[in-house]
């Protein structure tokens, strides 16, 4: 089970829903990875949902989705912005790949299909698709050929550079000492 967000009932969402893990990392920028995979926990409990939908996410009326992202605790320091960010993504993912987050990868026979897949994805840049196809490959057995090779350095065995590689508390540690050292050097 993914053990990003350090929080049991997010962490089970976030291995078995492929929305929630997407949502997570668009939140995954400015405050800490583990608040960011918190993110669709927070959405799915204030939806009542056991499961998040791209489409009805979508569907939302943008004001009350950023009320939504607003609520105490927030989904990110700036929630009103993410929360649009979000729906952006949803909205792909319902015209896109028929409101299955899941297809954004089930169907691709190289990371570098993926890796063109999620740069068109709202909040995905080189460094972070990269990530998240790491995070595919090293968490949940998600491996189209070359993913080592497209996510590296981040798909790279034993590094512990990313939230690919968070896989319990210690670990966590472990990322963030290693981010923290790289701004130290100003490489991050």
């Amino acid at each position: 089970m993914i053990s990003i967000a350090q929080n049991e009932s997010a962490d089970e969402l976030l291995t078995r829903d492929p929305l929630a893990l997407l949502i997570g990392m668009v939140l995954d920028q400015q405050q800490p990875m583990e608040r960011a995979f918190l993110g669709p926990y927070h959405i799915a409990k204030r939806l009542r949902v056991k499961k998040l939908s791209a489409k009805k996410i979508a569907s939302i009326p943008e004001e009350e989705f950023v009320a939504i992202a607003s609520e105490f605790p927030a989904i990110h320091r700036f929630p009103a912005s993410m929360a649009k960010r979000i729906q952006k993504l949803c909205n792909i993912i319902t015209d896109e790949y028929a409101g299955d987050a899941a297809n954004v990868w089930v169907d691709v026979q190289t990371a570098e299909q993926l890796y063109l897949r999620l740069k068109k994805l709202p909040g995905f840049g080189e460094d972070k698709a990269k990530i998240f196809i790491a995070l595919l490959g090293k968490q949940l057995n998600v491996r189209p050929t070359n993913w080592r090779k497209v996510s590296d350095p981040y798909g790279a065995v034993g590094s512990k550079m990313t939230v690919a590689d968070v896989t319990s508390p210690k670990t966590l540690l472990q990322v963030r000492a290693f981010k923290q050292e790289m701004k130290a050097k100003g490489l991050w």
